[in-house]
């Protein structure tokens, strides 16, 4: 015996040694848990860096179509049109822009200093130094950028003018060795120029003659893509960017921006995964060749080929919205979350879901606000009027809403049709619900089943929850007056459909909505539900309006919920939605629909 009870001390740990260890494994979950944050803020401080680095590119691009005498500050010295600080919003963070406006005394033509006015017009050039930092990111230091601002006026007297051409790239970096081609069409015979810009992406001509939109300007590189002027016409009759005017004794200057072309390739799929061919497809592009109307400078009409897909190449970097056209489909979702933004030299992938054709719908995206990322396991529940569905992002769903056409049918084609009924079930003619047959003297049977058409999800899949509505019953039909059981195969036509309820056997019934359905139907492919209704008193019965079966699969679209079959609303008769997911602030508003529409909906983080 005492030698049992030493061999037991000496197996066991002591009550310091398991305390030690519980602290080792502290410290190591500890340095895991900061390592990833750590990373998350590199990427997250990285992604702000490139928004203040396009907001910079863009205001120093608006500064300088602007006249050179309003090139101030407000109130300020030298005295222009510029505010001094304002902020800036872009994908829902907000951003602080400080502008320093200065004149600038260039000792090429002498400095005024001292007593001795060498130079009597010291203002010879300006700078401007925009500084941005967003306001509530963890961000220490400001993004700083500067340029500098000649005169129009040009020393000495001349009936000419001049023109100067700066190319970027899609950074907003200067882009040398771009080689431009200028047609002056004012001159008889035509001035052609060809030439390439500097080591600062510029091209400087000097001594060009007047014309009135007349300098055509192309630019181009190898391996890039080619921009330049658009000449009105009927088509584009206010182009962006028209055709130099060149004045005397002035300086017009002109920018463009040209980077690596990019391609996108496009696939549309049915809600089951499987390929659909021919899905009519708009992509348009937020870039504008022509004002008044709005001209965009990618604006397609395909149709995507026998194997689903259609590649569009050569396009410009841009933001591009891509969705179903016509009356064939709606786009019940899309991977990755559109509208889409490709980067200059870019392959992207684009996977849209299209669902049968309804006239009024809504795609909702849920993203982070900070990261722009999709969200899952996000509830929006969308109601107005009688109206009132609830949706989770990253699901998929099957849902059958009527069962008027009657049995007969063994695969879920028609929506409005189902297999087979045991003759104790009749479909209201009025509310089109499911009901216990109704006899003379308003009285109901007892009993009743149903039993689905077989549904194909295309691809096998992870099953998550079986619903229906309504959720409560009138309490005179008893308890579980509604119960349903389940059955999945991976063969669209087994010898026997097993149906089970939530623990996975024959012997249980799925009594109460939006339960979860048991791990042993993953990865099956086929799907039948079967309802049983009872009713404890003759004189009611219990209703079912609508049975949904949510999933998981590899073509449900990432932080996305679809809503279809709308009744018109507008501004003053919207729907009502609210969005929420544990760790973030509950998002509620307001949308009308009057066609199939999209929104973004941005959540922030508690």
């Amino acid at each position: 015996m005492k030698n049992l009870i030493q061999r037991k001390v000496i197996s066991g740990f002591t009550l310091v040694e398991v305390m030690v260890a519980v602290a080792v494994f502290a410290l190591f979950a500890t340095g895991v848990y900061g390592g990833i944050q750590f990373l998350y803020k590199i990427v997250y401080l990285s992604r702000v860096r490139i928004l203040e680095t396009s907001i910079l590119s863009e205001e120093l691009e608006t500064i300088r179509s602007i006249e050179y005498s309003d090139i101030g500050l407000k109130n300020g010295i030298p005295l222009g049109i510029i505010p001094r600080t304002r902020i800036v919003q872009r994908n829902g963070i907000d951003f602080v822009l400080i502008t320093t406006v200065r004149n600038i005394d260039d000792p090429f033509d002498g400095m005024a200093t001292g007593t001795t006015q060498v130079d009597h017009s010291s203002a010879d050039y300006k700078t401007v130094e925009l500084s941005i930092m967003c306001v509530d990111c963890i961000q220490k230091k400001p993004v700083i950028a500067t340029s500098l601002f000649s005169a129009n006026g040009l020393e000495g007297m001349s009936d000419a003018g001049a023109l100067y051409v700066t190319v970027f790239d899609a950074s907003g970096n200067p882009l040398p060795e771009a080689s431009i081609h200028i047609v002056n069409s004012s001159t008889n015979p035509f001035t052609v120029i060809d030439d390439i810009t500097d080591g600062e992406g510029m091209l400087k001509i000097n001594g060009a003659p007047t014309g009135t939109m007349s300098y055509n300007i192309t630019i181009s590189k190898d391996g890039m893509l080619t921009t330049g002027t658009v000449a009105p016409s009927v088509s584009n009759p206010n182009p962006v960017k028209p055709p130099a005017t060149i004045k005397e004794q002035e300086v017009t200057s002109i920018s463009f921006a040209i980077d690596l072309p990019s391609s996108i390739l496009v696939h549309t799929l049915a809600p089951n995964c499987s390929v659909l061919s021919g899905g009519h497809v708009s992509m348009r592009g937020e870039k504008l060749i022509g004002n008044s109307p709005n001209i965009y400078k990618t604006d397609l009409l395909f149709d995507t080929d026998g194997s689903g897909e259609h590649l569009s190449s050569n396009l410009e970097w841009d933001t591009f919205y891509i969705f179903a056209t016509g009356t064939s489909h709606t786009m019940s979702g899309s991977i990755p979350v559109t509208p889409v933004k490709i980067l200059a030299g870019s392959d992207q992938e684009v996977t849209l879901i299209y669902s049968p054709y309804t006239p009024r719908s809504l795609l909702m995206s849920v993203v982070d606000q900070g990261t722009e990322l999709p969200l899952s396991d996000v509830t929006v529940n969308l109601y107005r009027n009688t109206y009132n569905r609830f949706l989770t992002t990253d699901l998929g769903y099957s849902r059958q809403t009527d069962w008027y056409g009657g049995g007969g049918q063994e695969f879920f084609i028609d929506g409005t049709k189902y297999w087979v009924d045991n003759g104790g079930i009749r479909i209201n003619p009025t509310t089109f619900d499911l009901e216990l047959k109704k006899y003379s003297g308003n009285n109901y049977a007892t009993d009743g089943w149903l039993e689905s058409s077989t549904f194909d999800l295309g691809s096998t899949v992870d099953f998550q929850r079986i619903s229906w509505d309504p959720v409560n019953q009138q309490t005179q039909t008893g308890v579980n007056s509604v119960k349903v059981q389940f059955a999945t195969s991976n063969s669209s036509s087994p010898a026997v459909w097993d149906f089970y309820g939530p623990d996975g056997t024959t012997g249980t019934y799925f009594t109460a909505t939006s339960t979860q359905i048991n791990s042993v139907h993953d990865g099956q492919r086929y799907f039948r539900y079967k309802i049983f209704l009872h009713s404890a008193n003759s004189h009611y019965t219990p209703k079912v309006s609508e049975v949904s079966v949510t999933y998981t699969n590899a073509c449900v679209p990432p932080g996305q919920v679809f809503f279809s079959g709308l009744d018109a609303s507008t501004t003053s008769t919207p729907y009502n939605f609210s969005a929420t997911k544990t760790g973030y602030v509950t998002a509620t508003g307001t949308i009308g629909v009057v066609g199939n529409e999209l929104q973004i909906l941005m959540m922030s983080e508690i």
